[in-house]
């Protein structure tokens, strides 16, 4: 009789552990997918300030339709991307190049950077950016924190058995400086 109890702690035990690592690996993958939320926020606000942006741009350099005609086609790339991470982080790269080479073209015209509506669409549109940083930091390190969990003995064992999934890093360029300042602009 006294093995049979301790058999049943035993078993109460490892339910009981099994129940716990379960529960974690749940709150880490709903963190991941909040945090990715929290992105897609941020490049939707980004997607709605560039044809406000594109607009102001337009009205002083006209003739360099083609830039502004590839920053809109980024756009409407990036939002379209529906696809994981990588897919996501490739097409915001290209936009982030696109809206790189907005801003340059901006140099050539005193009046256009003189202009307030597009200092305040700058700051914004920088603010988005910054906030976008910020949101994949975040996303980032909830994605390490799953990926660890689901790699760790013997958590690994309950992952692979309630089949939860690693999850990709959101990487917006291969050179982080690149990165932060894909948009900076200097007056």
């Amino acid at each position: 009789m006294n093995g049979l109890w301790i058999v049943v702690v035993i078993l109460i035990v490892l339910a009981v552990y099994a129940v716990s690592v379960y529960n974690g690996l749940v709150v880490l993958k709903n963190r991941v997918d909040e945090a990715w939320s929290d992105i897609e926020v941020q490049m939707k606000r980004r997607y709605d300030l560039i044809p406000n942006l594109v607009e102001t741009v337009k009205g002083y350099a006209a003739h360099e339709s083609s830039t502004l005609e590839k920053v809109i086609q980024a756009r409407n790339m990036a939002m379209a991307a529906h696809g994981g991470v990588k897919e996501t982080a490739e097409s915001e790269n290209i936009l982030t190049g696109t809206l790189k080479s907005l801003f340059a073209l901006t140099e050539n015209y005193p009046d256009l950077k003189a202009n307030a509506n597009f200092i305040e669409l700058q700051r914004e549109l920088r603010d988005t950016e910054d906030k976008i940083q910020a949101a994949r930091r975040f996303y980032n390190g909830n994605v390490l924190a799953l990926n660890t969990k689901i790699e760790l003995f013997p958590s690994n064992i309950f992952a692979s058995m309630f089949q939860f999934t690693k999850r990709e890093m959101f990487q917006l360029a291969d050179n982080e400086q690149e990165a932060r300042q894909a948009v900076k602009v200097k007056f």
